[in-house]
């Protein structure tokens, strides 16, 4: 076995991959740029190599300083994660000169693969489904519209060599494919280097789900089930499970063929995936093969038992897989939830910044946490924005679904925004209870965007009654200063608790807790400054992130922060008569709407405006942020330069 492995990546991944290796007695070897200096991935490895400056074009994507971090070490093999150089043919061939294993597929089948023009026509020759469509090269706009015409609306067009979301348009009509043929090829030239675009049929009310296959170098090649992943935002997956709600056996049997057929045909060894767009009468077809490691790989660790990042490392060693077929069993569900950076108020803008506080869920039985961040640690404008992945097991999909509701109401992030609200949304909705989901379920469920969960009459009285109880405590607190307002003083016991437009009489004694006159068997424990309440209602647990404000607390839980006002009763009936504070006029401000860079001003004072004209660009997260006019009007001031780093709601300019 390999005595010392080198991980080509950071974050999570680095983390994960060694894990693994530490458990099989791998020494490990860390790369890292400059942002990356005290990274855990860093402080985990049993040795560090500084490759660079912080943006990837100049450290992790250099696969020079890779394989020299390599001779430096005496690393004999390469793990290169997901992203950055894990599915470029040119960096196993350069390993494979240095004598230096790449723990991952063969050249060749990351070159048929990568290419979505020639890995369709090969999976076409291997028997596979693919989706109705032009798979050669299409010369120009009228031969695009010809094409489309003859397959039938809708149609996506998408480049050859896209991923992520990049490169695709939808077309419905022969006017959609005239707007949009050129615009897609030139997305797929500036953002991969390749303007090829092919054009397939649309599929509607499509599912995305994919096999996973593991092969080695003997030429033995087997299916680990599905994993559904329609749930996405942007055509980036949010959600992932395994096995799918929608797939029966014979059509897992279906699939899995297929996708080891695909795999034999280009000799495939190592973990890979074959991505496919299923309809809603059960069809299925061949979107693309991803020659590397998932994100959402260990959902399919937990259903099978496998650890997937350890069989990589043996077939790369040269080992034959240590089971066949016939000896593959999914037992139970899991589901995973990617917890990224971004604001699921603000229409998911990227969030950046340092976390103050990163506090997971601990890991226990049917509870995991992938990671690669600490607190005190920074979430960076040169990467991906995912700080974790939260994946759940339980016996059914509903004990796992659960399982994920309690463990997001125990994760606590204070920095950077975070779309923790939005995940247990997700996961209460009834819809996707049920398994009834499509690629666009989000798309439909959440058109104007998100405003936080709904609660439940039940989850406001269980909130009022914790509120009242952590008011209690405080106001105990309060009185025990140093006896010097005399005779020991008592708490109030009786408590008005308004939340949003609910009003509810709590009271509080040592013989349990009303609300309206219920009984609320509540229990649990709160210090005053505890930032977290694990409580007991009844018999169901219920986890509660809290925050003191002036006149309350607020309480976060179940997919919603509620702003709660709590007043002693004999006080709150003089709190009618308290004028309301008016919030300021912002509208005559151009506020940046997240941290990031201003890259252009397009306007100066004593220009005038109209109504959607482009007033400035924050890039943030290498994606560009147009600011447009919300009404006509003339600019007063200019707060800010081009160049300026701006953080979230920094005034840019002043209209009038």
């Amino acid at each position: 076995m390999f005595k010392k492995i080198l991980i080509a990546n950071r974050g999570e991944i680095a983390c994960r991959v060694i894990r693994t290796a530490q458990k099989m007695g791998i020494k490990t070897v860390a790369v890292y740029s400059d942002a990356d200096a005290r990274a855990p991935h860093v402080q985990m490895a049993d040795e560090a190599v500084h490759i660079g400056p912080s943006p990837a074009a100049e450290s992790y994507l250099i696969a020079d300083k890779i394989i020299a971090a390599c001779k430096e070490t005496g690393a004999e093999a390469v793990h290169p994660g997901y992203g950055f150089l894990s599915e470029r043919t040119s960096f196993p061939e350069q390993l494979a000169e240095n004598d230096i294993a790449f723990i991952g597929p063969p050249p060749n089948a990351i070159a048929a693969m990568g290419d979505k023009i020639e890995s369709k026509k090969l999976a076409e020759k291997a028997g596979v489904s693919v989706v109705p469509g032009h798979i050669g090269e299409i010369d120009d706009t009228e031969h695009a519209v010809e094409i489309a015409g003859g397959i039938g609306y809708p149609v996506m067009m998408k480049a050859s060599a896209g991923g992520g979301g990049k490169g695709m348009r939808l077309a419905w009509s022969e006017k959609d494919v005239r707007e949009g043929f050129e615009a897609t090829k030139r997305e797929g030239l500036a953002s991969f280097g390749d303007d090829r675009v092919f054009i397939e049929k649309f599929i509607e009310q499509p599912r995305h789900i994919e096999i996973q296959v593991l092969g080695d170098k003997h030429g033995n090649v087997i299916y680990l089930g599905e994993r559904e992943c329609s749930i996405q935002r942007r055509h980036q997956k949010v959600v992932e499970e395994a096995p799918s709600p929608f797939v029966d056996p014979e059509m897992r049997k279906k699939m899995g063929e297929q996708a080891v057929a695909l795999s034999q045909a280009v000799d495939y060894h190592s973990a890979g995936t074959v991505e496919l767009i299923v309809g809603a009468d059960k069809s299925f077809y061949f979107l693309e093969m991803n020659t590397r490691l998932q994100v959402e790989h260990p959902v399919t660790e937990y259903i099978t038992g496998l650890d997937l990042v350890e069989q990589m490392i043996r077939v790369a060693y040269g080992e034959k897989l240590p089971l066949t077929q016939d000896d593959v069993t999914l037992t139970g569900w899991s589901v995973e939830n990617r917890v990224y950076a971004e604001d699921p108020y603000r229409n998911f803008l990227p969030s950046t910044g340092r976390l103050v506080k990163y506090n997971p869920p601990e890991a226990e039985e049917g509870i995991r946490v992938d990671d690669g961040v600490a607190e005190g640690g920074e979430v960076s404008i040169f990467y991906d924005p995912m700080i974790a992945k939260l994946i759940t097991y339980g016996e059914t999909r509903i004990e796992a679904i659960d399982r994920q509701i309690d463990a997001l109401n125990r994760f606590e992030i204070n920095g950077p925004g975070h779309n923790i609200d939005f995940l247990s949304a997700l996961m209460q909705h009834e819809r996707f209870r049920e398994g009834s989901i499509t690629t666009n379920f989000i798309a439909e469920e959440y058109p104007d965007g998100f405003q936080g969960a709904p609660a439940t009459d039940d989850l406001l009285r269980s909130l009022a009654a914790i509120a009242a109880f952590a008011a209690t405590a405080h106001a105990d607190r309060a009185r025990r200063i140093d006896n010097q307002l005399g005779q020991r003083l008592q708490p109030p016991s009786e408590w008005e608790v308004k939340i949003g437009d609910s009003v509810q009489q709590v009271s509080v004694s040592e013989e349990g807790i009303l609300v309206d006159e219920q009984d609320v068997d509540l229990s649990t424990a709160y210090t005053p400054g505890d930032s977290l309440i694990l409580a007991n209602i009844g018999e169901e647990p219920l986890s509660v992130k809290i925050a003191k404000t002036a006149n309350g607390f607020a309480l976060n839980t179940h997919g919603a922060t509620h702003k709660v006002q709590v007043l002693p009763a004999h006080i709150a009936q003089h709190a009618v008569h308290m004028i309301e504070k008016v919030p300021p006029d912002l509208s005559k401000y151009l506020l940046c709407p997240m941290p990031g860079l201003l890259v252009a001003l397009h306007v100066k004072v004593g220009d005038k405006v109209e109504e959607g004209q482009p007033l400035a660009v924050v890039e943030a997260m290498k994606m560009e942020n147009i600011l447009r006019a919300e009404k006509n009007a003339v600019v007063k001031s200019v707060e800010a330069e081009q160049g300026d780093s701006l953080a979230v709601d920094a005034v840019i300019l002043e209209l009038e």
